[in-house]
C-alpha cells in the first residue's frame, strides 16, 4: 500500500460501508483494490474496526464528541512526536463520526496505528510441535516440512525479506520451493543451511547436527567454515568435536520416519540397532562383539519393535533377552 495515502481514499471507504457511493466512486475504490494486497489488507483492516466500532456503538453511552476530540488531540500530539500517518480525516456528513467517537473510547491511537500500518514491525512467528507423533506442515513459500516426532519449527506466517529464515529443533525432511531470488535458510543449533530449491533432511540431537541431501544442492555453514553437499552426501558436526565434517551416506535410515521401513542393503547389526534406538527410544545392546558387524540384507516395518526384533533373531539366528528396560542382543 502507497504509504502516501490521501484522506479521499478513507473517505471513498467510508460511503462505500455506508452504501452511499456512485457507480464512479465504487468504480475508483475497486481499482484501488486491485494495485496491491496492501490495499486489500488496509480494507480489511478498515472494515473490521468499522464493524466492531459499530458494536460498540449500540452498547456505549459515552460523549461521542467528546470522545472525538480526545482522538483528534491525541493523533495529532502523536504526529509532532514521531512521523505517524493520520489514520482518517473526520467527516462531520458521514455518520462515521460517531463510530470513530466510538473507537477513540475504546482503543487506544497506538492499536489503530499498529493494526493499519504495522508493516515494518516484527513479523508474526508460528510454531508447530510435532510431539509423540510425525507432522506435516506447509510453510507460506509452498515448501513442505515432514517433522519427526518431539521436533519444532517455527517461522513467519510471511516470507517478507530477502531470505525464507527458519529455526529448526530435532530432525525435519524439507521440500524446499524453488525461488532464485530468496534463499531457504534453516538456523539449526549453531549451523546455517542454505538452499534455493531442493529437498533434504536435517537432525540435531544429543550427539550431533547432521544434514542429508536426496536432491539438488545444499551449503551447510558453521563459525566461519562451510560445505556444499549434493544427494547421497552428508554435513555433520558431533558436539564432543565441532568440525563440520562432508562424508558420504551410507544408508537411507533418515527417511524412517516417513516411510515407516527400514531397509537395510548389508547394514552391519549394530547400525540397525543405533536407529532402533532413536526410533522407539529403546535401550537396546549388543552383548557379544563378535555380533556388531553381522550384515543386514531386509526391510523392516517399523510399526512394531517386537516383530523387528523378532526378525532380527530369526535372520541373525541370535538371542534377544529383555532385562527389565533393557533389551540384550546375544
Amino acid at each position: 500500500m502507497n504509504k502516501e495515502l490521501n484522506y479521499n481514499i478513507d473517505d471513498l471507504l467510508v460511503k462505500a460501508l455506508l452504501d452511499e457511493t456512485s457507480v464512479a466512486e465504487q468504480i475508483e475504490i475497486n481499482q484501488w483494490l486491485s494495485d496491491s494486497d496492501d490495499n486489500q489488507r488496509y480494507f480489511e483492516h478498515f472494515e473490521l474496526i468499522w464493524n466492531q466500532s459499530k458494536q460498540l456503538a449500540a452498547q456505549s453511552a459515552v460523549d461521542e464528541n467528546a470522545a472525538w476530540e480526545r482522538f483528534r488531540k491525541r493523533t495529532q500530539k502523536s504526529r509532532e512526536e514521531a512521523p505517524v500517518i493520520p489514520l482518517f480525516k473526520p467527516q462531520k456528513s458521514f455518520a462515521f463520526l460517531r463510530v470513530a467517537a466510538m473507537i477513540t473510547a475504546t482503543l487506544c491511537t497506538g492499536w489503530l496505528a499498529y493494526v493499519f500500518f504495522g508493516q515494518n514491525a516484527e513479523p508474526q512467528m508460528l510454531t508447530v510441535r510435532s510431539g509423540a507423533e510425525t507432522v506435516i506442515d506447509t510453510l507460506p513459500d509452498g515448501s513442505i516440512v515432514t517433522l519427526n516426532k518431539k521436533s519444532s519449527i517455527a517461522y513467519p506466517a510471511e516470507f517478507s525479506g530477502s531470505k525464507r529464515e527458519v529455526s529448526l529443533t530435532g530432525e525435519a525432511f524439507f521440500e524446499v520451493t524453488k525461488d532464485k531470488t530468496k534463499p531457504f535458510v534453516i538456523a539449526v543449533n549453531d549451523m546455517t543451511v542454505k538452499v534455493l530449491g531442493t529437498s533434504f533432511n536435517v537432525k540435531d540431537n544429543a550427539k550431533k547436527t547432521e544434514v542429508i541431501v536426496e536432491t539438488g544442492l545444499v551449503e551447510v555453514a558453521k563459525n566461519n567454515e562451510f560445505v556444499r553437499i549434493s544427494p547421497k552426501q552428508k554435513a555433520t558436526v558431533l558436539k564432543s568435536h565441532p568440525a563440520l565434517v562432508k562424508d558420504e551416506t551410507a544408508d537411507d535410515f533418515y527417511k524412517y520416519y516417513r516411510t515407516n521401513k527400514l531397509v537395510c542393503n548389508d547394514t552391519p547389526l549394530w547400525r540397525l540397532v543405533e536407529i532402533l534406538n532413536e526410533t522407539y527410544d529403546a535401550n537396546i545392546v549388543i552383548e557379544n562383539e563378535r555380533l556388531n558387524n553381522m550384515p543386514i540384507n531386509t526391510t523392516f516395518d517399523t510399526k512394531s519393535l517386537d516383530s523387528t526384533l523378532s526378525l532380527i533373531s530369526e535372520t541373525l539366528t541370535i538371542k534377544v533377552e529383555h532385562r527389565g528396560e533393557q533389551i540384550i542382543l546375544k
